[in-house]
């Protein structure tokens, strides 16, 4: 972010990323030649630069020459070509010249020592990569009992036996209730409820609606399937899931579904066969300690654990074309993707570890049923061991980007618990903040990256108006950055109205459709800045720069083939931050597309906060993209 004598490197430091200007195919194939650029600034000058590039786990040397074509006065492009050898394949660049004499270049930055290889930038080769639409999309997550019901919902009279059936209107139960009853308290919305509301998601300007579970199970999250062959009569069944997708459809949006692969419940219909019988098939597909006893999910006994040995079990799951991943999906099943749930367990248990192995083959059944289907694994925590381009196409980015944003917005008067995490989360500044996110997404490759789901909560965390206290206007902070940083951004049903909830069960609250309570400035906020997202493509392809870091501030580049823009973000009043116009050619010519905080006089881009905010500058560029660097006026001086 800057060196030891305080001296702001903004942009004045050599940059390459993933994204389109940086990399001449995104989405190459195993044996590919791909063009990679290097941009340096003329103030660094550099002798030599060379690719270090990995094939077979040995690395080789490729030399990158300038390309003319590129260079400017303020800046010189080099450029070389990497061969895609293996299915994911590493590279840094050791940068050598001038001041800078040795020094690496990988995901993380400029660093003048060596560093491991878990930083290198990666190609990904596959020959089922991620569909296109997903890069502008935008997710409404709907927790389905609490979203609407119609006028074909199930009576309360006429719920399940396990069910505590409650009013619309009535409060979630508070935490200290027993987790099963949490669980069993059910208030009957449905899925023709969320058919009827379409409208709202549609204005809003999300155009994905990312389902929790439809199965059937003995709780209100259904994480704890019965079967996977049918969607729970209590939603309306699998009728009711047909009337939405193909009212999504008709409107351009799609739906993803969401399912276990690392659990059942005890109901499920495998699991009562092999506790039936200890020669059934399915017996094979849970881990047991003795006739009666079995591994289940962190201990939860309702939620036995499936062992990805058993062949059987992968065929049910994956190859059977009526086992769940190929049934619901495409024009048969209607669904557009699958959120899998505790991805990150999935075969792993004790001396056993098959998880890669079984979200490559879960990656290549999605594919083969629907090639235009999404595939996102829930993460909530360290994803970076995991995600290698040849599994999910991205995770639920709790790690590298929603619980740093909750470091740096939430109240420091009332912080949260994260996730059971046994102590309060800490209120950092912006450095820490951006220090944070380089390190975790530098782990991953790009591609994973812009095709991850960036949240600032979910329906199992805090609720973000909840989380950041008084002041409204912080949630505004949050809806911007989750709208204009690289990724798909998800918001949870009631966001965009300030719906609150201190913790996962309580921001499962019910949704007025009435109006009463609605913060309908917020809405207002969410919807023009997906509206932004979306007409933008600097926002929706663009590349990532840091420009400034400070406590309360927060400042980066978006850049694509011709456009970029500037975002800014404060959590509070800072000191102006200025910065040179001349380094961002065509600024002037760009207006605020977003917010008057960035302002545009001369030969200076001033940035200005009197409070919480969001300014979004963006502008035409020459086909490479725009070229920059950084000044700063006042304290708190820290960039990257």
């Amino acid at each position: 972010m800057s060196d030891t004598t305080g001296r702001v490197t903004g942009l004045d430091l050599p940059h390459h990323d993933g994204s389109e200007l940086y990399v001449s195919d995104v989405a190459p194939r195993l044996g590919d030649t791909v063009s990679v650029w290097v941009r340096v600034p003329r103030e660094t000058p550099l002798d030599r630069v060379h690719a270090r590039v990995v094939h077979d786990a040995e690395p080789h040397f490729v030399p990158l020459r300038v390309d003319r074509a590129r260079s400017d006065a303020a800046e010189t492009w080099w450029r070389g070509e990497i061969v895609v050898h293996n299915p994911t394949t590493s590279y840094r660049f050791i940068l050598a010249g001038g001041p800078t004499r040795y020094a690496w270049l990988n995901a993380a930055g400029v660093h003048r020592r060596d560093v491991p290889d878990t930083g290198d930038f990666r190609l990904v080769g596959h020959d089922s990569p991620p569909p296109a639409w997903a890069r502008e999309a935008v997710v409404y997550q709907v927790f389905p009992d609490r979203f609407a019901r119609s006028r074909r919902a199930v009576r309360r009279s006429a719920m399940p036996e396990w069910a505590i059936p409650a009013a619309w209107d009535d409060p979630v139960f508070p935490r200290k209730t027993e987790s099963d009853e949490i669980g069993h308290q059910l208030y009957g919305g449905d899925l023709d409820g969320v058919t009827e509301h379409l409208d709202h998601v549609e204005e809003l300007g999300a155009d994905v609606v990312y389902l929790t579970p439809v199965f059937p199970g003995e709780s209100n999250h259904r994480y704890d399937a019965a079967t996977f062959a049918a969607v729970d009569p209590v939603l309306g069944g699998d009728a009711a899931l047909r009337r939405l997708t193909d009212a999504a459809h008709a409107r351009g949006m799609k739906v993803m579904g969401d399912f276990t692969t690392n659990h059942t419940g005890v109901t499920h219909e495998w699991f009562r066969a092999a506790e039936a019988s200890t020669s059934a098939p399915e017996r094979d597909f849970y881990f047991w300690l003795g006739r009666k006893r079995y591994v289940s999910w962190l201990g939860v006994k309702t939620l036995p654990k499936l062992d990805w040995s058993s062949t059987e079990l992968r065929h049910r799951v994956l190859d059977d074309p009526q086992g769940v991943v190929r049934k619901w999906l495409g024009p048969d099943g209607g669904l557009d993707g699958w959120r899998v749930d505790v991805a990150n367990m999935t075969g792993r248990q004790a001396g056993q570890d098959l998880n890669h192995e079984v979200m490559r083959l879960l990656r290549d059944a999605v594919a083969d049923a629907d090639p235009q289907a999404l595939l996102v694994g829930e993460h909530t925590n360290d994803y970076t061991g995991d995600v290698d381009g040849d599994g999910w196409h991205g995770v639920m980015n709790y790690a590298g980007f929603g619980k740093p944003m909750w470091t740096w917005l939430c109240d420091p008067e009332d912080a949260p618990d994260f996730l059971g995490q046994p102590v309060l989360v800490p209120r950092l500044g912006g450095e820490a903040v951006v220090e944070t996110i380089r390190e975790f997404t530098s782990h991953l490759p790009w591609t994973s990256l812009v095709h991850s789901f960036n949240l600032v909560g979910s329906h199992d965390t805090t609720r973000i108006r909840s989380l950041v206290g008084a002041d409204s206007r912080l949630v505004d902070v949050a809806a911007g950055l989750l709208m204009t940083f690289p990724g798909i951004p998800m918001l949870t049903y009631g966001d965009e109205i300030g719906m609150e909830g201190t913790f996962g069960e309580d921001g499962r609250r019910t949704m007025q459709w009435s109006g009463k309570g609605w913060d309908r400035r917020l809405f207002e906020v969410y919807r023009s800045l997906i509206a932004l997202r979306k007409r933008s493509r600097a926002l929706t392809h663009g590349g990532l720069r840091w420009v400034h870091a400070e406590e309360d501030a927060l400042v980066y580049l978006r850049e694509a083939a011709g456009q970029s823009a500037l975002v800014h973000v404060a959590r509070a009043e800072h000191e102006p931050i200025v910065l040179d116009a001349a380094r961002l050619p065509g600024i002037g010519r760009g207006r605020a597309s977003y917010g008057d905080s960035v302002r545009v006089r001369g030969d200076r881009v001033t940035l200005t906060a009197d409070g919480p905010g969001v300014g979004v500058r963006v502008w035409s560029t020459s086909a490479q993209g725009a070229t920059g660097g950084a000044t700063r006026r006042g304290k708190g001086r820290r960039s990257r």
